[in-house]
């Protein structure tokens, strides 16, 4: 008896341990990016959003809130389809919308410390 509660003590904290709670949500990773940055209408706010410039939808509210996290973990706790997502909005905005990542490179990195440590990666997108 005792030898089965001890499994199931094992068992249950094994469950909990190995639970996927250390990724962002995936509430909004179905979010069609495409038709985002192919749309300033659409654009425009998410960017306002995250530069404390205007509302915030649910999706661009929980983008902002995990920013500064995600830079500085190197996005641990993002999904395989997070950091996919990550890598098109800022090659297009480097490409496309200049101003405003500056504008967001100033505020999520002043220091410029997390743009150097992502140098290489950054110099693929703008070369992509």
């Amino acid at each position: 008896m005792n030898s089965a509660i001890v499994l199931c003590v094992v068992a249950l904290a094994g469950m909990v341990l190995a639970r996927p709670d250390d990724t962002y949500t995936t509430k909004y990773d179905n979010v069609d990016l495409d038709e985002i940055l192919g749309n300033d209408r659409l654009l425009v706010p998410y960017i306002k959003c995250t530069l404390d410039e205007g509302k915030c939808a649910p999706d661009a509210k929980e983008l902002k809130e995990h920013i500064r996290e995600a830079l500085e973990n190197g996005c641990a706790k993002c999904t395989d389809k997070q950091k996919e997502g990550t890598r098109r909005v800022i090659a297009h905005l480097i490409k496309h919308k200049l101003e405003e990542w500056e504008k967001l490179k100033a505020k999520y990195d002043p220091e410029g410390k997390y743009t150097h440590k992502y140098e290489k990666e950054l110099e693929e997108v703008k070369n992509a």
